[in-house]
C-alpha cells in the first residue's frame, strides 16, 4: 500500500514533466515564430527591392517607347522627302525628255 506523500509526489512529479514538456512545446513554437518573422521579413525586403527594380524597368521603357516613337516619326519625314526628291526628279526627266 502507498502511502498519501507517495501518492503526491507521483501526482506532482507527473505535473512537473506535463510542465516541462509544455515549456519545450512553447520554446519551439518560439523559435518557429522567430524564424517564420525573419523569413517574412526578408520577403518583404525582396518584395521592396524588386518593386523598386520593377519602377526602374517601367520607366526605361518609357523612354525607349517615347525614343523609338521619335526616331519612327524622324524616318517617315526621311522617307516622305527622299519620295518628294524622287517624284521631282522624275519630273525633271520627263520634261527634259
Amino acid at each position: 500500500m502507498t502511502s498519501p506523500l507517495d501518492d503526491a509526489m507521483k501526482r506532482l512529479d507527473a505535473a512537473l514533466g506535463l510542465l516541462e514538456a509544455s515549456v519545450s512545446r512553447r520554446l519551439d513554437a518560439e523559435k518557429r515564430r522567430g524564424s517564420l518573422e525573419t523569413e517574412l521579413q526578408l520577403m518583404q525586403d525582396d518584395r521592396s527591392r524588386l518593386a523598386e527594380e520593377l519602377d526602374g524597368a517601367l520607366t526605361r521603357v518609357q523612354r525607349y517607347e517615347a525614343a523609338t516613337d521619335d526616331v519612327g516619326q524622324r524616318v517617315q519625314l526621311a522617307i516622305l522627302s527622299v519620295q518628294t526628291v524622287l517624284a521631282q526628279a522624275g519630273q525633271l526627266e520627263l520634261e527634259e525628255g
